[in-house]
């Protein structure tokens, strides 16, 4: 088999095989196929795309390169979730204690931060003692008795998705929806769940701008998944404003305790009851989604799903008082608030600008080296549609530097545009993709 001949056959647009593909995949990792050979294969695909039958075949091999998560001792139906990331994003804070108290089992790996968005790691181990490293055994042993565990994904898991998106990064190879789906998908199929649910988020804080590319990446995902033998299910959701009303590591966790204490924002709060009623019905637990939702609904309001949030942190050794105390979380030295001078509707909310602030802060790493500052971040009175009354905060910053922090004051202020008029509120969920097809919501 020839390198080459593959390269050609995918840039004339025809279909490739197992055989084909395991060769240019296997070549590639055990580095028999030089750099320059697979950047010009990602190029033909980003071009010429791939079949659904192909993409899985290629998506599974991907998987299949490094360690395969078996969670058969786990007993029942896993289910996991997957973000494309975004700003202020704490579902999965929220999601896996909440699930877990209505009886899912949920053995979730996680990522760190990337770029402007936050990572759910990271805002775990702003809480003291949170280990989020745990061997094959402690992982399994966790979800069987709690319910859940969040971790970190393991260094052994899809390698040839590192190797193949680090050239990806250099080749102006990124946005191909074959590549982007088989990147993410690999790595949910790797980790071991039965059923996957995904947020493929869209607007000025996702990496996915438009609404169509992300139904499109959506869709593909949900096909993926489907033919791999994983029930998949995905929502788009919006992305243009932050999710949440806390961006920032030890921040986000209050958050996520305010909404499992039957507070917060109703966005998050709603959004992370749907998502958890979707792993309801793919789990077998619930059949009808009303009685599912009540039964979430109830979780909060009677603090069974706090209380697991509580037996998830103290069993993977962190302080369950932070539920109570939150100064017992990392604390920022310095606070600002920005401030409206009249009556004003916020009519717009630029989440990248808040992102990128919130990372020039010190909340995520800008480069390798970079060392996380867990107590820094921004917080939001009102989204899109809220009024905020004259001498009322509409923002406040959170910062250990003050060099820093003038920096970004102008950054947070440019961030929001306000109307003296009613301003509609912006919805969250704007499609549910599912094997059976799209629906609009």
């Amino acid at each position: 088999m020839l390198i080459t001949e593959i390269i050609r056959k995918k840039r004339d647009g025809f279909e490739l095989n197992k055989d084909e593909l395991e060769f240019l995949i296997n070549g590639y990792i055990n580095d028999e196929i030089p750099d320059y050979q697979m950047a010009a294969f990602l190029m033909a695909v980003y071009f010429r795309g791939m079949s659904k039958e192909e993409l899985t075949t290629f998506t599974m091999l991907m998987a299949q390169s490094g360690e395969m998560v078996d969670l058969s001792k786990i007993e029942g139906i896993k289910v996991d979730k997957h973000s494309s990331g975004g700003i202020a994003d704490t579902t999965t804070l929220v999601l896996i204690p909440l699930a877990a108290s209505v009886g899912v089992k949920v053995a979730k790996m996680s990522g760190r931060g990337l770029s402007h968005t936050g990572g759910t790691i990271d805002k775990l181990e702003s809480i003291p003692g949170f280990r989020t490293e745990l061997s094959k055994d402690e992982f399994i042993e966790a979800v069987n008795r709690v319910g859940a565990a969040i971790v970190g994904q393991s260094k052994d898991l899809v390698p040839a998705d590192k190797k193949i998106y680090a050239l990806r990064d250099v080749t102006a190879t990124v946005e191909s929806i074959p590549l982007i789906a088989s990147s993410i998908m690999s790595k949910k199929i790797a980790a071991g769940a039965d059923k996957i649910i995904l947020d493929v988020k869209f607007g000025k804080g996702a990496f996915m701008k438009s609404y169509e590319d992300a139904k499109e990446l959506a869709n593909t995902m949900v096909e993926i998944g489907n033919l791999a033998g994983r029930g998949t299910v995905a929502y788009v959701t919006d992305m243009n404003q932050p999710l949440g009303l806390m961006i920032g590591n030890s921040l986000e966790v209050i958050e996520a305790i305010e909404v499992l204490k039957g507070r917060g924002h109703e966005d998050l709060r709603n959004l992370c009851i749907e998502f958890a009623t979707e792993m309801m019905i793919l789990s077998g637990i619930e059949k009808d989604r009303e009685r599912a939702k009540e039964r979430l609904i109830e979780s909060i309001e009677k603090g069974w799903a706090l209380k697991k949030f509580e037996e998830i942190i103290q069993n993977q050794g962190g302080n369950p008082e932070v539920v109570n105390d939150y100064s017992l979380l990392p604390q920022a030295k310095y606070v600002y608030e920005l401030k409206c001078e009249e009556d004003l509707y916020i009519k717009d909310i630029d989440a990248l600008k808040l992102g990128i602030a919130a990372l020039k802060l010190g909340s995520g790493r800008q480069k390798k080296e970079d060392v996380i500052d867990y107590s820094v971040g921004i917080e939001l009175f009102g989204k899109i549609g809220s009024k905020i009354e004259k001498g009322k905060p509409y923002a406040r910053i959170y910062a250990n530097d003050e060099r820093k922090l003038n920096e970004v004051i102008s950054d947070v202020e440019d961030a929001f545009t306000f109307s003296r008029e009613y301003v509609e509120k912006r919805k969250v969920i704007f499609a549910k993709i599912t094997k059976d097809g799209i629906y609009e919501m």
